[in-house]
């Protein structure tokens, strides 16, 4: 069966462009990025069909190479913060493009042996993974019969049309996106929201209850502990203002120590795992050098050249930095940065990879709290700069070091990024059938397009809007929230300002949940992930509580379907029923990305203003939950 093609790259190619300009746009203006591979499965199919002869595999190379624009496209959440600082005017082409290049490969290289240890050894639920296959099998008529496969299909279509038809009606302002309720509490205060995003509700019931319970308490923590807390006396009139300026400024960095406690300790639970897959992956390499035929699911790309492409990357990377300092004040300490930094790429490279594929197979890419790695990384980096050529002596050293620091974060934040969606194309692979390989070098296919769109798109935005915090900033500057966050985190480490305490406390509370969590699998009771809980206390309120939502209706569906006579095509049917929701909402997105970009308008949609904002909210609230329901009753009346 034809798989890795000329066509597919191309047209991969090609939507990775298209995908990777809307994502930066969306992402430095909004900080969201949208994921991509179920929209890029969706057009591929489309268009292999009208060029007859495609295959599901070669339909998967083309979504795994365009994914890359979901993911690598979130380097815009570290690199524009060089234009922050003012330390860069715009986006060097070659540096920039070398930058995500590196990463990005590093990111796929380090992903390869955990295939072994994620994947096909984990049961990790893998939601966006999972939905992607999905789509691919009744999109290429395979499953256990036609009949079967058209009404999965049909319910794909009808709730991928729901999913979009929310989404265009919030667009239209003809209801609300976002429904949040602020209150005092003593002299503090606290609120809670929600998105009413199908897509998140999609990836609640593909998660399982015991993601959802552990977002759950992250939240409470969060909004009924934090917030309240560290609200209380903060001076004031707008409750509203309080309470998301104390989540931004205190919360979040509790969360952050709480993500770092959470992904030590994941690490360290896989790591057997990861070393198994390292000796599978020799023992397949040995086998492929004996002339063994190994079965096609088992075909890694082997891991000697994996680890020579590893370390041959390191050259490029190394001169990256050197050619950065090169003629500042940071020169002078050249050899001990550069070697010091090489190694942090390589060994915070491995964890970093290892804890966002684990987070990408418990939550999905998109949802993955990838900036909270970003800040972890910039900590890493600026505590090594201190411990090997102390504190700047004067601000222009400091704001060298702060530029040097945010340009090593956005290697191993293209790590991160990667590796974050790497693990969820390979399992789509291993669902559909894919050989590992040929995807390993489709991903690296796509970091390249990725690596060549983002510099000109992001000196575009640059040139005409520039980014909000940056030297003569404009009234219609992007906002580039986590560029932002992390430039203000690499100075308060290097400048001394920061609060540790805050980041204490989230590991203090890591610890408490990672104790509760054993004691609740030695009781065989509902686990309560330390990575969700730690997602839940970082994430806003209005990105979890719907996946929490989504998890209790997916949880029932499936007690419904437990009870029918055929209980396992009745869950395949929800689980279509929830990738159609995340279909039409990543669809409309895409659509909607490409409206804003060419319109330069916020709301370019609207067609009512602000006095019909009651009837939105209500009349939406009451639509978006029939909606719901009407959804699931007829999903069940399909899998019958």
């Amino acid at each position: 069966m034809r798989e890795l093609t000329l066509r597919s790259v191309i047209l991969g190619g090609l939507l990775t462009l298209l995908f990777t300009a809307a994502n930066v746009y969306l992402g430095l203006k909004v900080g969201l990025t949208f994921a991509t591979s179920i929209p890029a499965a969706v057009i591929s199919m489309a268009i292999l069909r009208l060029l007859r002869g495609g295959t599901i595999l070669e339909n998967n190379i083309v979504q795994t190479i365009a994914s890359a624009a979901g993911t690598l496209s979130a380097i815009i959440f570290v690199l524009p913060g060089l234009v922050i600082l003012g330390y860069w005017q715009g986006f060097p082409f070659v540096t920039t493009a070398a930058v995500c290049a590196t990463g990005g490969i590093l990111g796929v290289m380090f992903s390869v042996p955990l295939r072994r240890a994620l994947v096909t050894g984990s049961d990790l639920p893998y939601p966006e993974g999972m939905a992607a296959a999905e789509v691919l099998r009744i999109g290429s008529a395979e499953g256990s019969g036609a009949a079967e496969n058209q009404q999965g299909l049909r319910t794909i279509i009808v709730t991928s049309l729901a999913s979009a038809g929310i989404s265009l009606l919030i667009a239209m302002k003809l209801m609300v996106g976002e429904i949040a309720k602020y209150i005092r509490v003593g002299a503090g205060a606290t609120g809670a929201a929600t998105s009413l995003s199908y897509a998140l509700l999609g990836v609640g019931h593909l998660v399982g209850l015991s993601v959802g319970m552990a977002m759950l308490t992250g939240i409470v923590i969060t909004w009924l502990g934090l917030v309240p807390y560290f609200s209380q006396g903060v001076a004031g009139a707008d409750v509203v203002a309080i309470a998301n300026g104390v989540f931004r400024a205190k919360a979040r960095f509790i969360g952050a120590g709480t993500i770092g406690v959470a992904a030590i300790w994941t690490l360290l639970k896989i790591i057997g795992p990861i070393i198994s897959g390292i000796r599978s992956a020799l023992a397949a390499n040995a086998a492929r050098g004996s002339g063994e035929t190994l079965p096609l699911a088992e075909r890694d790309l082997p891991i000697k050249q994996v680890a020579l492409v590893i370390l041959a990357t390191m050259i490029p990377i190394a001169f990256l930095l050197w050619q950065f300092i090169a003629g500042g004040p940071l020169a002078v300490h050249s050899g001990v940065l550069i070697a010091t930094t090489v190694v942090y790429i390589l060994l915070a490279g491995v964890v970093i990879a290892s804890v966002c594929g684990y987070m990408a197979g418990l939550i999905g890419a998109s949802n993955s709290p990838i900036s909270g790695v970003g800040i972890l990384a910039v900590v890493g980096v600026s505590l090594m700069m201190l411990a090997f050529i102390g504190r700047g002596s004067d601000v222009t050293t400091t704001e060298a070091m702060v530029a040097y620091a945010l340009f090593a974060t956005a290697i191993v934040f293209g790590i991160a990024t990667i590796s974050n969606d790497n693990l969820q194309d390979l399992k789509t692979g291993q669902v559909v059938g894919a050989t590992p390989w040929r995807q390993q070098v489709a991903l690296v296919i796509g970091v390249g397009f990725g690596s060549l769109a983002i510099p000109g798109v992001l000196d575009l935005l640059n040139t005409a809007f520039g980014f909000a915090g940056a030297p003569g900033a404009r009234e219609q500057a992007l906002a580039a929230p986590q560029a932002l966050l992390i430039s203000a985190l690499a100075k308060g480490v290097l400048g001394g300002d920061l609060e540790w305490p805050l980041l204490g406390l989230g590991a203090v509370i890591g610890v408490v949940i990672i104790a509760i969590d054993e004691l609740l699998g030695r009781a065989r009771k509902l686990r309560l992930p330390p990575l969700g809980v730690g997602m839940g206390v970082y994430l806003p309120m209005s990105l979890t509580l719907l996946i929490v939502v989504g998890s209790v209706i997916g949880t029932r569906y499936d007690a419904w379907a437990e009870r029918q006579p055929d209980p396992e095509t009745a869950k395949r049917f929800g689980v279509l029923a929830a990738t159609g929701l995340i279909v039409g909402e990543s669809l409309f997105g895409v659509a909607f990305a490409g409206i804003v970009a060419a319109t330069g308008k916020d709301a370019p949609l609207a067609v009512v203003g602000a006095g019909f904002e009651p009837i939105a909210l209500w009349g939406g609230l009451a639509m978006f939950a029939g909606l719901v329901w009407w959804i699931y009753r007829l999903t069940r009346r399909a899998s019958r």
